[in-house]
C-alpha cells in the first residue's frame, strides 16, 4: 500500500516534469540570450529614487535579468549597497522572479494563458503596492539601518551568481539551471505528493470553494501562506499552483501564491541577515500585503472581463498519460538535445569553476573592482 502511494506520487511528478520540460528549456534559452546580449553594468545608477520612472526601469531591468528568487534577492542587496534606491531595488527583485519569460511560458503550459496574463498584470500592481506602502512605512532611519546591515556583507545564498557577468549564452543557461534546479525538483516532487495523497474535499474545504464571493477574497489571502510553508520558489512553484487550482483555490489565489516565492521561510531568513530584523519584518509585511492586493485585483477584474478558465484542468498528469509519442515528447527530445549541446559548450569554454563560485561573494563581499575573467562583479 505504501509503495503504491509512493509510486502514484512519483508518477505524477514524472508526468508533470515531462509536460513542462521543453517549456523550461525554451524559457531559459530565450532568457539566456537576452542576459548574455544586454549589458547591465552599473545599473544601480538608473535606480536613484522611487519615482515611477525609476520603478519602471527597475521592472524592465528585472525582466531582462531573470533569476531564481535567491539570486534576485542577493542582487537586490548588491544594487542597494552600490547606491540604488531601496524601493527600486525591491521592485527589481519582484520583476526578476515574477515577470520573466520562463515563468510565463511554464504557467501557460501548465495552467493556461490566462494565468500568464494575470501574472504579468498582477506583477506591476504588486510593485505599485510595495512602493506606496514603503512611502508610508519605510522611514529614513529604517533605510539607514538597512544600509548599515547590508554593508556588513553577511552571506545569504547565490551571492556569487548574483554578481557574475556572463556574455556566453551557454554560461548563463547552465548557471540559471544550476540556480533553480533544486526548487524545480522539490516543487515537482511536492506537487506529485499533494496530487496523489491530499483528497479534493480537503482542498475545497481549505479554499472555501462553496462560499462564492468569500472564496475569491480568501484565495489571495491564504495563497501566500501556503507558499510560505512550501520552501519552494521561482518556477518550482508552478506545479504546486496547478495542484491548488485543481483543488479549488480562486484565480487570484493562484496569482498571489506564485508571487509568494519572495516570502518563503529561507528567504525571510536571508532578509534578516541582509537588512536586520526590523527591515526584514517590514519586507515580510509589505510584500505579503502587496501579493494579497495584486491577487485580489486580478481575481476580481479577470472574471469580470471573462479572462478566467472555465474548467479546473491544470496539467497534473501521471507518467503513463504524459509519456506518449505526441508533440510534447518530440519537443522534450529536442529540448534535451539543445541542453546537452549548451552544457557541453559550458564546460568546453571553461565554465566549470563558475559552479563552485555560486555562493561565494566575489572580492570577499566588498564592492571594490575585481576581475574573474568572464565572471567579474556586476548586476546579473
Amino acid at each position: 500500500m505504501i509503495l503504491h502511494q509512493l509510486w502514484r506520487a512519483l508518477s505524477f511528478s514524472a508526468g508533470m516534469t515531462w509536460e513542462i520540460l521543453w517549456a523550461l528549456v525554451l524559457g531559459f534559452l530565450l532568457s539566456s540570450i537576452v542576459q548574455a546580449r544586454v549589458p547591465k553594468e552599473r545599473i544601480e545608477r538608473l535606480l536613484p529614487d522611487d519615482s515611477p520612472r525609476s520603478l519602471a526601469t527597475a521592472a524592465g531591468l528585472g525582466i531582462a535579468s531573470s533569476s531564481c528568487s535567491y539570486a534576485a534577492v542577493a542582487l537586490a542587496r548588491t544594487l542597494f549597497r552600490k547606491g540604488a534606491n531601496f524601493t527600486a531595488a525591491i521592485a527589481f527583485e519582484i520583476a526578476s522572479t515574477n515577470l520573466v519569460v520562463e515563468l510565463g511560458i511554464v504557467i501557460a503550459i501548465v495552467l493556461g494563458w490566462q494565468f500568464t496574463l494575470g501574472e504579468f498584470v498582477g506583477g506591476p500592481v504588486m510593485i505599485v503596492c510595495v512602493a506606496l506602502l514603503f512611502r508610508g512605512l519605510l522611514t529614513k532611519r529604517l533605510v539607514e539601518e538597512a544600509r548599515v546591515e547590508a554593508g556588513r556583507g553577511r552571506l545569504g545564498a547565490m551571492e556569487g551568481h548574483a554578481e557574475m557577468h556572463m556574455t556566453d549564452v551557454s554560461h548563463v543557461y547552465v548557471m540559471e539551471w544550476a540556480a533553480i534546479l533544486r526548487d524545480v525538483v522539490v516543487g515537482l516532487v511536492a506537487a506529485g505528493a499533494l496530487a496523489a495523497w491530499v483528497p479534493g474535499s480537503w482542498w475545497r474545504s481549505l479554499f472555501l470553494t462553496h462560499h462564492g464571493a468569500w472564496a475569491k477574497v480568501w484565495g489571495p489571502v491564504v495563497g501566500p501562506f501556503v507558499a510560505l510553508l512550501s520552501f519552494v520558489c521561482s518556477v518550482g512553484n508552478v506545479p504546486l499552483a496547478a495542484v491548488l487550482w485543481n483543488g479549488g483555490i480562486s484565480f487570484g489565489g493562484v496569482i498571489a501564491f506564485v508571487f509568494a516565492d519572495l516570502i518563503i521561510l529561507p528567504i525571510l531568513d536571508i532578509y534578516r541577515r541582509y537588512y536586520g530584523l526590523r527591515v526584514a519584518a517590514l519586507l515580510f509585511a509589505t510584500l505579503t500585503a502587496s501579493m494579497v492586493g495584486a491577487g485580489l485585483a486580478v481575481g476580481l477584474v479577470f472574471p469580470w472581463a471573462g479572462l478566467t478558465p472555465g474548467t479546473r484542468h491544470a496539467k497534473v498528469e501521471s507518467a503513463s498519460a504524459a509519456f506518449t509519442l505526441g508533440p510534447t515528447t518530440w519537443l522534450d527530445l529536442a529540448a534535451l538535445a539543445v541542453s546537452a549541446a549548451l552544457v557541453w559548450r559550458f564546460f568546453r569554454s571553461g565554465g566549470g569553476p563558475m559552479l563552485r563560485m555560486m555562493d561565494e561573494p566575489m572580492g570577499g563581499g566588498h564592492d571594490h573592482p575585481h576581475g574573474h575573467g568572464h565572471h567579474h562583479a556586476h548586476a546579473h
